[in-house]
């Protein structure tokens, strides 16, 4: 029987789909392309914004019009189950509670999903370089803007030994790199008296995996500890994605964030101290309903204070379940598109100027090599530095998956 999946959204999503395919493959079904026919079309969903929707609703459609069955699975799902329920030609829908029932479903072994009784965590196992590995999920959070907690539930994750065992069939599979993922991997072990610090202590130990990365992470969550072990541990990447949403202290209390913008700009500080070239990412959102002229401002000015290398930019979308989708706005479609784009012109200089620092210098590059579409060798390889930078050379087959010491 084949079956194909489709991946919507976050990294932590596609930790979860690769961990699906594997269980399918396991179980004897064929997996395949989704451009292909299939007997059975997964398609793990996000719920993120109002156009992420959108484009589940198209997925959703476009598999219909395949002809298999069709599963629906993962933060749409959860959160908007009747709705997908009464599309004609979907068979299963299951929230991210109970995605992993979906087997169980497929041949009849459970008529009705139940929840998940304890975290799981996987890793993405679509490539052998680089994987994205799911420590935790859920958040307590409940940011006026988000309805992630509403979809993935409260924050949760499996012991420090649990996860180390799942580490080392990683390691066993031949993976390089291992990339954090979850929606609030600084909460990582709070409900079994651990952390992410010893965690990552414990994963420094597993001597086949080369490379760590800690990927997005809370500003309140990001400890002194932390940025002290990247910057004394060679297998921690010198590579960090701080969310900011707002450099408005106004903006951040409305959103309901644990911080204002002087810790955030300490921990900037603090990792610049302690590594000059580390690439450090920012998250942002425009266009928040309270976000005024002078507000807005506020931001932009902020983030031209910080040495950051990058931003990745969010137009607000307002959410049902969110306590801001009550809020009247105080800006216009216009005025958060405009927002939008004067941040992403920011992003891309501080993005080039960052790169350019490091023409001339030496690198150590994890080399990926992936077929095309058509299974034919590429002319080029990629892999990324140590500190984020995505480097390119002529394809090599003996250097794919090995790290090379380059001149950028």
């Amino acid at each position: 029987m084949t079956i194909a999946f489709y991946t919507l959204g976050c990294k932590l999503n596609f930790a979860e789909t690769s961990s699906l395919a594997a269980q399918a493959a396991v179980r004897g079904y064929s997996v395949v392309d989704f451009n292909s026919p299939a007997d059975i079309y997964v398609i793990n969903t996000c719920t993120v914004t109002a156009a992420a929707e959108k484009k589940c609703r198209q997925t959703i459609s476009r598999a219909v019009r395949s002809g298999g069955r069709v599963a629906v699975v993962g933060c749409f799902a959860q959160l908007r189950p009747e709705e997908i329920k009464k599309i004609a030609g979907v068979t299963f829908v299951l929230g991210t509670d109970n995605k992993n029932k979906l087997f169980d479903l497929l041949e009849q072994k459970s008529e009705t999903p139940t929840e998940e009784d304890s975290f799981i965590p996987v890793y993405s196992t679509t490539g052998r370089t680089r994987a994205f590995f799911k420590i935790q999920d859920g958040c307590n959070n409940f940011c006026t803007y988000c309805a992630v907690p509403y979809a993935r539930g409260r924050s949760r994750s499996a012991t420090i030994v649990r996860t180390i065992e799942v580490a080392r069939k990683m390691a066993a599979d031949g993976i390089k790199e291992a990339i954090f993922t979850g929606v609030n991997i600084g909460d990582f072990g709070h409900e079994n008296g651990e952390n992410l610090a010893g965690l990552i202590k414990e994963l420094l130990r597993i001597d086949d995996i080369e490379r760590y990365r800690i990927s997005s992470i809370e500003p309140d969550l990001l400890t002194t500890e932390i940025i002290e072990m990247v910057a004394n541990e060679k297998k921690l990447m010198p590579h960090f994605h701080i969310p900011l949403q707002s450099g408005s202290n106004d903006i951040l209390a409305d959103m309901h964030r644990h911080y204002k913008r002087e810790l955030f700009a300490e921990k900037i500080a603090f990792i610049r101290n302690k590594i000059p070239d580390a690439f450090i990412a920012a998250d942002v959102i425009v266009g928040f309903p309270t976000e005024t002229v002078k507000l807005f401002n506020e931001t932009y000015e902020f983030l031209q204070s910080l040495d950051i290398s990058a931003l990745h930019v969010f137009t607000y979308s307002p959410r049902p379940e969110a306590a801001s989708s009550h809020i009247k706005p105080l800006n216009t479609a216009a005025e958060r598109k405009d927002r939008s784009e004067k941040l992403h012109i920011f992003s891309q200089r501080k993005k080039e100027e960052f790169y350019k620092k490091f023409r001339g210098s030496k690198a150590l590059v994890l080399w990926e090599g992936h077929e095309d579409n058509h299974g034919n060798t590429p002319q080029y390889m990629y892999g990324y530095t140590e500190n984020y930078l995505r480097i390119r050379a002529p394809f090599d087959t003996a250097k794919i998956n090995t790290v090379e010491s380059v001149i950028i």
